[in-house]
């Protein structure tokens, strides 16, 4: 398997600022966050599900208030850390774009493949 290392495991911080990065898709960069969570590391596109803007109007500060959901700065839509499943707001029940990542080595990689088809 292909892989590009993204960053050290030590930037992406429990419940901190996503560490923000761009991946290419399709011949086109896109804007990607990672965050960790309960212990493990999860990455997504950075866009909201209802209208794909990002979702930090400061950098990185995706998760809310209480550390438990991240939220769209937006729109107030608010998405479970560990699946992206929207949970309340404008796109209840939709999902934010997931990438595929894996820790491995005190660094997180992104697969060849990078976009999750979940």
């Amino acid at each position: 398997m292909a892989k590009r290392k993204i960053c050290v495991s030590t930037d992406v911080v429990e419940c901190g600022l996503a560490f923000r990065f761009v991946l290419m898709q399709r011949g086109r960069e896109r804007q990607a966050i990672l965050i960790r969570f309960q212990g493990m590391v999860y990455g997504y596109l950075n866009e909201c599900a209802h209208i794909p803007i990002e979702l930090d109007y400061n950098l990185g500060d995706v998760f809310d208030l209480s550390g438990q959901y991240l939220v769209c700065s937006t729109h107030g839509a608010y998405y479970d850390p560990r699946n992206g499943l929207c949970l309340g707001g404008p796109c209840s029940g939709q999902r934010l774009q997931s990438i595929a990542v894996f820790e491995q080595n005190e660094a997180i990689w992104l697969t060849k493949e990078g976009i999750s088809n979940e």
